[in-house]
């Protein structure tokens, strides 16, 4: 079987960071964006491209063609950076809005576009979009901002899986609740050993970038506590 290529941004830390290392482990040529490239003690091969990504300069074409160079084929995506700001819709700055529309949802539509033909190449090419649960309600107010734009992320998700379904692209928006990230610990209380571990976001990564084009999950979601729809 010819090895996959997957482009992975937000790769240093995080989700993303986990996401790399189990695709990495399954046998997947990575290229990884990020923002300060260093290449991750897992790859002790120097099997990884690295490029120096940050979600908000529109480098998404720059990077599509050197991987592409690099490998001859791209056949998934994965962009995990993200940004969240906690404020309520009242309390958010223009600007602050701006800039998580930009990082969570034109950063991933932008790398879409420019990964489109080799995708469709491909025939079955995949792009995991990670949302959040809070792209499907709006838990607080402190989040509402924050659910703005993941709301569009997983609208994003949907859109994708309906332009490229022909050409054999499938489209999923991952969407957890509180996951043990930085990023989590820093807006909450909530005990860390209770939240969702990375590592089970990689495994269900994994697992949904290999599933055959007859088996298309449009959303996954995952939660660490009890709510009535999720």
């Amino acid at each position: 079987m010819d090895v996959r290529v997957a482009l992975v941004s937000g790769a240093n830390r995080g989700i993303g960071a986990d996401i790399a290392r189990h695709l990495y482990q399954q046998g997947w040529q990575l290229s990884l964006g990020m923002r300060t490239p260093s290449r991750p003690a897992w790859d002790d091969d120097g099997r990884c491209h690295l490029f120096a990504y940050d979600a908000t300069e529109g480098q998404e074409p720059a990077w599509v063609q050197e991987a592409h160079a690099r490998f001859g084929r791209i056949d998934a995506l994965v962009p995990c950076a993200g940004l969240m700001i906690p404020k309520s819709v009242i309390d958010a700055e223009e600007d602050e809005l701006e800039a998580m529309m930009a990082v969570n949802v034109m950063a991933p539509r932008r790398l879409a576009k420019a990964a489109w033909e080799p995708l469709k190449a491909s025939g079955r090419g995949r792009i995991l979009l990670p949302g959040s649960l809070s792209g499907k309600r709006v838990k607080s107010a402190d989040s509402g901002t924050y659910a703005l734009t993941k709301h569009a992320t997983v609208a994003l998700a949907h859109a994708l899986r309906q332009a490229g379904w022909e050409h054999g692209i499938r489209a999923t928006a991952i969407n957890p609740g509180f996951v043990n990230t930085d990023m989590a610990r820093s807006i909450t209380h909530y005990p860390p050993d209770q939240m969702t571990d990375p590592t089970a976001i990689a495994e269900a990564v994994g697992l949904l970038i290999n599933l055959p084009n007859t088996s298309s999950v449009a959303e996954f979601n995952v939660n660490c506590v009890l709510e009535p729809m999720y």
